[in-house]
């Protein structure tokens, strides 16, 4: 049995996150969020995406590049839990793991056809940092890849939080018209640590080229300033 296998990047994916810090927890916790995948040299034939478009999303396994480690741990201490229980790192998605492999389901929104840089493919919905090497895209398929009846462990406890987030508007008209809608649901789906609570704290998160800061009181994000 063979212990390697060379796996090299096909493409990497632009996105308004240059900063870990206010990424969605999961793929689909944005689905405003959009990111341009875009193919390396070698990859941009458009034979290798012919039919693509008969797919309404797809899976994306990429590479969580700001996450390698030399070493590994059996047990890692999700965010979500306050940062103070340890599960196993098979039964979560932790970023820390033995290969620093990400999996995430994006809207195919659509392609766009003869740039600089061939075919890109539009999608929405992402969790992934700028520059992010994507290692395989596959279609996503319902009749096998959707289980309604799925378990979804402690993670189901989070399914529906959210921050009501209140954006002045003064302070969002900074954004572009097309980035606001995404910037509040990123903002909702709080970037916080969970075992941070201190209603008094600013934090900034990079979003599309600005600093967006703002405090958490119990429920409710408020934007103080974008820069």
């Amino acid at each position: 049995m063979s212990e390697s296998l060379n796996i090299r990047p096909i493409a990497y994916i632009r996105t308004d996150f240059e900063d870990k810090f206010g990424i969605p927890r999961q793929s689909g916790r944005a689905p405003a969020l959009t990111g341009k995948i875009v193919f390396l040299p070698e990859f941009r034939n458009p034979e290798a995406i012919r039919g693509i478009e008969g797919f309404s999303h797809l899976w994306l396994l990429f590479d969580f590049s700001k996450a390698h480690r030399e070493e590994w741990s059996p047990t890692v201490r999700p965010p979500r839990l306050g940062g103070n229980k340890r599960i196993g790192v098979f039964a979560s998605r932790s970023p820390f793991r033995p290969n620093p492999i990400g999996l995430s389901s994006v809207k195919l929104e659509r392609v766009e056809r003869g740039g600089k840089d061939g075919d890109v493919l539009v999608v929405s919905g992402v969790d992934l940092l700028d520059m992010t090497p994507i290692f395989d895209i596959k279609p996503y398929l319902p009749f096998s890849d959707s289980h309604p009846e799925a378990l979804g462990g402690y993670a189901d406890e989070f399914e529906d939080y959210r921050l009501a987030v209140d954006f002045p508007p003064e302070l969002i008209e900074k954004l572009p018209e097309e980035k606001r809608e995404a910037a509040v649901e990123c903002l909702a789906d709080d970037p916080r640590p969970s075992y941070q609570n201190d209603p008094e704290r600013v934090y900034s998160m990079k979003f599309a080229g600005v600093d967006i800061s703002f405090k958490v009181d119990g429920g409710r994000l408020t934007v103080v300033a974008v820069e």
